[in-house]
């Protein structure tokens, strides 16, 4: 069955570096969370807030071992109270597990974003 798995992080800069670093570290938790290795990946869809542009967060996706996932990425809508320096994801994934059992990855600042869908030991 495929399954959708919603993650988020933020960087302090506008940096090609802080992208990658924020992207693979959210990523491979979201992996890590849910049990999930490349081959469960169906695609991701990338979304950053439009003060980001120094890089895609799909090649940093691509740098870990994601390089058969079809990936996309986007420029978030301009909400004006919107989370800033924003890298969100959507994951569809193969799996087993029921929506109750999957885990949602949001990370540093993103934590505003789904409280609801944060569990506590998932929070830095």
């Amino acid at each position: 069955m495929v399954r959708g798995i919603r993650g988020a992080t933020t960087v302090d800069h506008n940096d090609a570096a802080e992208i990658k670093e924020a992207t693979q570290e959210l990523l491979q938790r979201i992996l890590s969370e849910n049990t999930l290795s490349t081959e469960d990946l169906v695609s991701a869809i990338f979304t950053v807030t439009a003060d980001l542009n120094a890089d895609f967060p799909a090649s940093s996706a691509r740098e870990i071992g994601w390089e058969l996932v079809p990936l996309l990425c986007a420029t978030e809508i301009p909400v004006p109270s919107g989370l800033a320096r924003c890298i969100r994801v959507l994951i569809h994934v193969n799996t087993t597990r029921s929506q109750t059992e999957i885990t949602h990855v949001f990370l540093r600042n993103a934590i505003a974003l789904r409280k609801d869908l944060v569990r506590q030991e998932t929070q830095t």
